[in-house]
């Protein structure tokens, strides 16, 4: 069982497994909606959704963005850089919080917090479950304007997990709560997680307020336990995967129906900021960067169709590639930027050498390439597969190798002609 989270600012930087798990569970279910409390508590167990976002195009663009958030740890800032460029290319209007600055930095950091903290709850629902601990301890998240119930009543206390006060407010309880719970196995661990056994419930704690339908200390709609309703199948699935890391990004697709597996794909390689990554990725290496630089880094998922696009011509020989995905490799930089970049090796080619910025490039390229072709076998014996564009006269091909090992299409080689009359060796 991974370190037990003091705060909720870990759930954006590195997930884990059942935090994975819940969120890919729902991905099979986008449900249009046109107000927040369309989805009731559990519902929103099982299904996406972002008020007034009704389109299943524009409902899958939003996934996969803020799947990436959770996934990929991803930034705020790179958020609302995606939902901006999603709201553009759908021309996606009459959105709560659209018409000033505020608005919009208002909304995208409600989604952004609102999936993030209620997956990462989800999660720790279902290790807290498997964990068999004989207390759950409430903790105040440490909120400049916190709640009178959640820091003066509910934080510290140390309840059996079959106690009902979990089934109201295991938290998040409201918008923006960062409340969370530990678990201990006994009275002298509660105590050391800050917890206090000696802390009794009042009276009347789960009497409904008639002015808000709930009790106090919960908002509308949020007096549920987050993942309870699913936890045994977070647990199972995030089982399959436990010591496989470089799979936790496209883990737990297997149960999303083909025809949203490709279209998540899609949407994720349309993000501006998988596109910024890969360039800065990219430029890291190159550069040499100071610092720890990570070894993989994924351009999305390929879905059933592209796979059926590779296997047409490929051939049949080729393993099924649904489920892999496409990647890149500090490797691979090192050697495109070896092979591929610099002038006194491409200008005799007829082509120009790959910079950096080239690379961000990438998942266009898979994503609406001219032509995909039979590579043949690497030096290795690899089975490849080339993808050929053209930008701005500029025709650039990208090679990638079948990799069974790690499920992976990875970076072979990557070059550029001067023009499409002149297309590279």
């Amino acid at each position: 069982m991974p370190d037990q989270a003091s705060t909720l600012s870990g759930t954006l930087r590195r997930p884990f497994s059942e935090q994975v798990a819940f969120f890919r569970g729902k991905l099979g279910n986008l449900v249009p909606t046109q107000f927040w409390d369309d989805l009731e508590r559990e519902q929103h167990d099982t299904a996406f959704m972002v008020a007034g976002a009704q389109k299943a195009d524009l409902l899958s663009d939003l996934a996969a963005a803020v799947d990436r958030t959770i996934v990929e740890g991803k930034s705020l800032e790179a958020f609302r850089k995606d939902f901006r460029a999603i709201v553009e290319r759908h021309g996606w209007h009459g959105w709560t919080g659209e018409d000033s600055l505020g608005g919009r930095a208002w909304r995208t950091r409600t989604i952004y917090r609102t999936n993030a903290s209620t997956s990462y709850a989800a999660g720790r629902y279902a290790q807290l479950v498997a964990g068999k601990f004989a207390f759950w301890v409430y903790r105040h998240g440490g909120s400049k304007d916190p709640r009178h119930e959640h820091l003066h009543i509910f934080d510290g206390l140390c309840l059996p997990p079959d106690h009902p006060f979990w089934k109201i407010f295991y938290p998040p309880s409201d918008w923006g709560c960062s409340c969370y719970v530990v678990g201990a196995r006994s009275v002298r661990e509660a105590r050391r997680l800050g917890g206090d056994p000696d802390k009794k419930l009042p009276a009347g704690w789960d009497a409904i307020n008639p002015k808000t339908g709930v009790p106090n200390g919960a908002g509308r709609n949020w007096d549920y336990a987050p993942g309870a309703s699913v936890a045994p199948i977070v647990t199972a699935t995030a089982e399959k995967i436990r010591h496989w890391d470089h799979r936790i990004g496209k883990g737990f697709m297997e149960g999303v129906p083909e025809a949203i597996r490709d279209a998540l794909a899609e949407s994720y390689r349309s993000l501006p900021s998988v596109a910024d990554d890969v360039r800065r990725y990219a430029r890291r290496i190159v550069e040499q960067t100071a610092g720890q630089i990570e070894p993989l880094r994924t351009l999305g998922l390929v879905g059933p169709a592209e796979a059926g696009r590779i296997a047409a011509q490929l051939g049949d020989d080729i393993p099924p590639l649904d489920l892999f995905d496409f990647s890149l490799a500090r490797n691979d930089v090192m050697h495109v930027q070896r092979v591929h970049g610099r002038w006194e090796t491409e200008k005799p080619r007829g082509q120009v050498p790959i910079a950096p910025d080239d690379y961000a490039l990438l998942p266009s390229i898979i994503q609406r390439p001219d032509a995909i072709e039979d590579g043949g076998l690497s030096d290795i014996g690899e089975r490849l597969v080339r993808y050929v564009k053209v930008f701005k006269g500029r025709r650039y091909v990208a090679v990638f190798a079948i990799r069974t090992g790690r499920r992976t299409l990875g970076l072979k080689t990557f070059y550029s002609g001067g023009s499409e009359d002149a297309p590279p060796r």
